[in-house]
């Protein structure tokens, strides 16, 4: 259980983050917090990961619709074998992240992202997050690290 609440936690905390962004940020606005270690902003990600595939957004929200559900049903399938604790953990953090942003590319026709890293390389410091994107990253390390372990 512990699992679809890891789920359950990081989904409903996004749509409460992302929410609050919508109706308090301003596009274009920038805040820096932490010392200027992060930088939170206001930005509609019509894409991918960087707005790849912006101008085919049906597209898009199909793969990750598909994606979604086939990770859904691993996570079933590996949930009901015992052990594989890391495994778990693993897929629940990406699907946290996963719903999260497939729910945004379904409802609002974008993904919100809302915070930059503030580095001094500029390529990087561009790049605008939210936390579904480094709970799928983490997820996904996870999963690789455990080879798949349990899923049979």
């Amino acid at each position: 259980m512990i699992y679809a609440g890891i789920i359950a936690l990081i989904f409903i905390g996004e749509l409460f983050i992302k929410n609050h962004v919508e109706k308090n940020r301003k596009d274009g606005e920038e805040k820096e917090i932490l010392h200027g270690r992060i930088l939170l902003r206001k930005y509609h990600n019509k894409g991918a990961c960087m707005n790849l595939g912006e101008k085919k957004r049906s597209v898009v929200a199909a793969v990750s619709l598909i994606l979604t559900a086939v990770l859904t049903i691993v996570f079933l399938v590996t949930l009901t074998a015992k052990g594989n604790a890391w495994l778990k953990a693993g897929l629940s953090l990406l699907l946290g992240g996963a719903f999260s942003n497939t729910y945004d590319r379904l409802k609002r026709k974008y993904v919100v992202d809302y915070f930059s890293l503030g580095v001094k390389w500029a390529p990087l410091r561009a790049v605008v997050f939210n936390i579904s994107d480094f709970c799928i990253l983490a997820g996904s390390l996870i999963v690789a690290l455990t080879g798949g372990n349990g899923v049979k």
